[in-house]
């Protein structure tokens, strides 16, 4: 089942036409005839694109648009459908994050075909296109086609987590001259020494004990394609000669064996370790170091590119639910904020393992701040230390800032609604019990002048 699709129409015919046809082509459709019932539904289910007529009766398509992309950090595609005289308004509405409009009458086969196409991106994301929507990853993200096409020697720098091994793939496959191009990584410092010799270089039958066949070695195997070289800071100094040579002469001795052999391969290195201050203390030979750092591009920590974090994490949650079809998910306007404001010291393998987990273990298709949360053996509903200024995020707890956020987001919300739990409870999309029941979580005592 394809969608869901949320179509806003109030004319009967217009509607059911539209409802026929959708459903006819796969998709799971919902039908409101009026944008605040449309609202109302956004607040509880999450959907892959919002098809809407510009006039509608109360909240026009407008106002329908701007409402959804205050209540929401990352909303759907929004198409909107007007007649010949709104022209202006639909153009208008453009500047103001709609994704397109179609005026009437319109061709049926057309919409579909646009929609088809707006929920495709939507689920693949745009994470196989490009690598963030920072300032920064798109900086990175436009220098690597020139690079791909002539490194052949890179490196990549960064902290752990933050996907190094992510832009040496979008090299790859950029720089890739035939499909099937062979793309292999290796850790440098997940295997001994002596291992990690014969398994890059390779080893001739009987050269040493327990070689009963000659195998050859990850730079020959990546002939014709890309060898990644995780943590090159942790090689031994012993490797470090061999690794020289394979670097600068492009050919290999493989253990045990007379004579050398040539490849063909794109050779990316990554450290999160700083290779200047290893060769000034002596575990990195300058040597090598100036010989891999020809092109250098340092990824920078999540921390630095806010922007991403929203968009990165709807990109995980849009993969964890193709695992599970017929299953939708979105993240709350408070989860989002949470995810935004915390440092993420495991950068983006962090926030993946966060958004895995709650697309996991929650049982609904919002993914609340709670959700997010890891439980812990000594939580309290006592309301925890909320940290002033993240920066490195040393010593920070995940759960006790996601649940510091949550419960300062119900106070304000409280506070605007006077204390009053029902209408609290509606403005944020929850039941009156839910909000209870947070409420207690967080030691919002009822008594409380704040909270009633």
């Amino acid at each position: 089942m394809k969608g869901p699709l949320l179509i806003v129409e109030d004319d009967e015919i217009m509607g059911e036409s539209l409802v026929d046809r959708f459903q006819l082509e796969g998709y799971e459709v919902a039908w409101c005839k009026r944008a605040e019932e449309a609202l109302e539904r956004l607040r509880t289910t999450p959907f892959g694109l919002i098809l809407s007529d510009l006039r509608l009766p109360g909240m026009d398509g407008r106002a329908l648009l701007r409402e959804l992309r205050r209540l929401m950090a990352i909303a759907p595609p929004f198409i909107l459908i007007t007649g010949h005289g709104s022209v202006t308004d639909a153009v208008a509405a453009l500047h103001e994050g709609a994704t397109d409009y179609i005026t009437k009458p319109f061709d049926l086969n057309k919409l579909v075909e646009k929609v088809e196409a707006l929920c495709l991106n939507t689920q693949n994301g745009a994470a196989s296109a490009c690598l963030g929507v920072s300032p920064a990853m798109r900086q990175i993200d436009m220098m690597l086609p020139r690079i791909a096409a002539q490194a052949s020697t890179i490196l990549l720098t960064g902290e752990s987590g933050v996907g190094k091994e992510c832009v040496a793939r979008r090299l790859h496959e950029l720089g890739s001259r035939s499909e099937g191009a062979p793309f292999i990584a290796l850790n440098c410092a997940a295997m001994p020494a002596e291992l990690l010799e014969a398994e890059l270089f390779g080893y001739e039958k009987g050269a040493f004990t327990g070689a009963t066949r000659s195998k050859p070695g990850l730079f020959e195997a990546a002939s014709g394609g890309t060898l990644f070289l995780d943590e090159i800071g942790e090689l031994a100094l012993s490797l470090q000669a061999k690794l020289l040579r394979a670097v600068q002469e492009r050919e290999v001795m493989r253990l045990g064996a007379q004579s050398v052999m040539k490849f063909d391969a794109r050779l990316i290195f990554a450290t999160n370790r700083d290779l200047r201050a290893e060769v000034e203390q002596g575990r990195f030979r300058e040597d090598l170091y100036y010989r891999i750092n020809v092109i250098h591009l340092r990824i920078p920590p999540l921390r630095e590119r806010p922007e991403d974090i929203p968009w990165l994490a709807q990109g995980f949650i849009n993969e964890f639910a193709r695992r599970t079809p017929g299953e939708h998910r979105a993240l709350t306007p408070d989860a989002l904020e949470g995810l935004s404001r915390y440092p993420w010291p495991g950068n983006v393998r962090e926030l993946r393992h966060a958004i895995e987990r709650a697309c996991i273990l929650s049982t609904h298709p919002l993914i609340s701040t709670s959700d997010l949360m890891e439980p812990t053996a000594n939580m309290t509903s006592a309301s925890p230390a909320r940290p002033s200024t993240p920066q490195t995020g040393a010593g920070y707890d995940l759960t006790a800032y996601l649940q510091s956020c949550e419960r300062e987001f119900i106070l304000d919300t409280l506070r605007a609604h006077e204390g009053k739990v029902m209408t609290t409870a509606k403005a944020l999309g929850i039941s009156r019990k839910s909000l209870w029941d947070k409420m207690r979580r967080l030691g919002l005592k009822n008594n409380e002048p704040d909270a009633d």
